[in-house]
């Protein structure tokens, strides 16, 4: 019986010691490597041509929503599943629509972990019993969606720090990114969330119930 070759991609060194650590053990799976950086990773997923891709969608310098469309153009045969910290259901929709087959948090135990790739090597689609439930419990009780929605992952780690009360250059340090780019991010989610400056974006963080 042939192997399912896995490449892990996380910018967590120690997730990505646990996650082979996790497959080692199992006979029917092969780890064809890791890496914690997104151009790192497509270049080795070109060469390896896994089976499948274990995808964080929250790497450091990059976002997993940029890496789908490269793994898939390099390597059309590979099956991603995304794996992330964040349980919003419309994070999970938006990998799924550009053509992610599995999502779980880091939430789900191991044996999701399992039957998601499961699902995914018979050609199904799998989310996480978290999402699930999220969904199931938004479409019963008619939940007003969160804002946050409407951000991306890096705009949502500037909020949390802008809520925390750093500057932008102590963001642009703390995100190893430029404080020109932290101000770009910046116009972006005022204009997302229809606000006009730094001080109403304070006040709406404070007043509005996000879950960070």
């Amino acid at each position: 019986m042939k192997k399912i070759t896995i490449l892990i991609v996380d910018d967590h060194k120690l997730i990505r010691e646990m996650w082979r650590a996790l497959f080692v053990a199992d006979a029917n799976i092969e780890i064809a490597g890791e890496s914690g950086e997104m151009l790192e990773a497509i270049d080795l997923i070109k060469t390896k041509r896994p089976d499948i891709v274990l995808l964080d969608i929250n790497l450091s310098n990059e976002s997993g929503f940029d890496a789908v469309p490269l793994i898939r153009k390099y390597s059309p045969g590979t099956r991603i599943i995304a794996v992330s910290m964040h349980n919003q259901p419309a994070y999970a929709k938006k990998m799924m629509n550009l053509g992610v087959k599995g999502y779980i948090t880091k939430n789900s135990p191991r044996v999701e972990m399992y039957l998601a790739i499961q699902e995914v090597m018979n050609g199904k689609i799998y989310l996480c019993a978290e999402i699930r439930e999220l969904i199931s419990d938004k479409s019963q009780g008619q939940e007003p969606s969160n804002p946050l929605t409407a951000l991306s992952i890096r705009e949502i780690d500037i909020i949390k720090l802008i809520k925390e009360g750093h500057s932008s250059k102590e963001i642009a340090d703390k995100l190893y990114i430029s404080q020109r780019t932290v101000e770009v991010h910046r116009h972006n989610i005022l204009k997302k969330l229809g606000l006009k400056n730094t001080p109403a974006l304070v006040s709406f963080i404070q007043e509005t119930e996000l879950n960070f």
